[in-house]
């Protein structure tokens, strides 16, 4: 078969034009972050020199020039955060008081019909179902693995393996899981899951088809994957525990359940709330692990999801828009109390 260029062509010169964005991209951001800096940088050097070797007094930079310049550097970060954050939110923010063909004002309705539709209602329990069962599970993990590996023999061997699911994409980790439900009748199980029920005398079933029992199930695959991270912050967090406050409470008798409570605890609460706050936010956007193991089917819905659909796949602007506005409006408090503790961290 031979190669036909001419057929071709259109998308070598669609490749080209991408090879020319991509280098003035780069070749300006580092232009921009590299060359600009270094060339004012030696102007500076030069000066303070000059001022140096002939005694005068060294120059200062102006207010005004100080920020202006800035200014300059915050520009590609400020164009960035508008363009990708602001301007979507607020025409989402529009959207979501507009109906499907996003023509006419509805007002409310979009919000009223969330709170009023019994499907919708099911997505807004399993959401909340998630967001309460995962942080604080995959914490307790975390922290319970955190404790047992650490100064243990294979230390470094057991966090490697506890933290490699957080290398493994959430769909890839998805399918994994998939294949530990799956069921393939009253024949051999290929299913993890079903072929210990089977050895058990137990009968196979479609996990993934209860209600609710599937979201129980799909939670495990987020807390197995959100354990190896709460353990990383943690295991860092008790080492840094001051070692004379673990011998003064060792040399007063403390027991190992006493010491975990009174000294570890406290000392690593700070490293808590991070990793429950990070997973919590984590948890809210949760999207490719439904979609991936159940599609939302079977009542396993969750708002990120819905919000896809009907967006999407049922071509519903107004009330997918509202959805995402809502999802927004959950995970600002967690964002505004994560801010306000870093605050009172520094100032401590």
């Amino acid at each position: 078969m031979e190669f036909d260029f001419a057929a071709e062509q259109p998308k070598f010169l669609m490749l080209m034009y991408g090879l020319i964005a991509f280098v003035a991209v780069v070749g300006g951001l580092l232009l921009l972050l590299d060359v600009v800096p270094s060339y004012f940088a030696r102007r500076r050097e030069a000066q303070l020199v000059a001022a140096s070797a002939s005694g005068a007094s060294l120059p200062r930079r102006p207010k005004q020039r100080e920020g202006a310049f800035a200014f300059f550097f915050l520009l590609p970060t400020l164009l960035l955060l508008a363009v990708g954050l602001v301007v979507p939110a607020v025409r989402t923010t529009l959207l979501s008081f507009m109906d499907s063909g996003s023509n006419n004002w509805v007002g409310l309705d979009n919000y009223r019909w969330m709170f009023a539709e019994d499907s919708i209602v099911r997505v807004l329990i399993n959401t909340l179902i998630w967001v309460l069962l995962v942080p604080l599970v995959a914490t307790a993990f975390g922290l319970i693995y955190a404790v047992l590996v650490d100064k243990a023999r294979f230390e470094a061997v057991a966090k490697s393996l506890i933290f490699l699911p957080m290398a493994i994409s959430f769909v890839g980790a998805s399918i994994i899981w998939k294949f530990v439900y799956a069921y393939r009748g009253e024949g051999d199980q290929i299913g993890l899951l079903n072929q210990i029920v089977v050895s058990l005398g137990g009968e196979p079933k479609q996990w993934l088809l209860d209600s609710p029992l599937n979201t129980f199930l799909l939670i495990a695959i987020m807390v197995w994957i959100q354990a190896g991270f709460a353990m990383v912050v943690l295991s860092a967090a008790i080492k840094a525990i001051p070692a004379d406050i673990v011998e003064a409470a060792r040399l007063d008798g403390t027991t190992a359940w006493q010491m975990f409570w009174r000294i570890t605890i406290p000392s690593i609460r700070p490293a808590l709330i991070v990793v429950v706050v990070t997973i919590s936010i984590a948890t809210l956007k949760v999207f490719d692990i439904v979609r991936t193991a159940t599609n939302g089917n079977y009542d396993t819905n969750v708002i990120a999801t819905e919000m896809y659909n009907q967006a999407f796949r049922y071509q519903e602007n107004g009330q997918g828009s509202a959805l995402a506005v809502f999802l927004f409006v959950l995970v600002i408090p967690i964002v505004i109390y994560q801010i306000r503790n870093l605050r009172k961290q520094r100032e401590g």
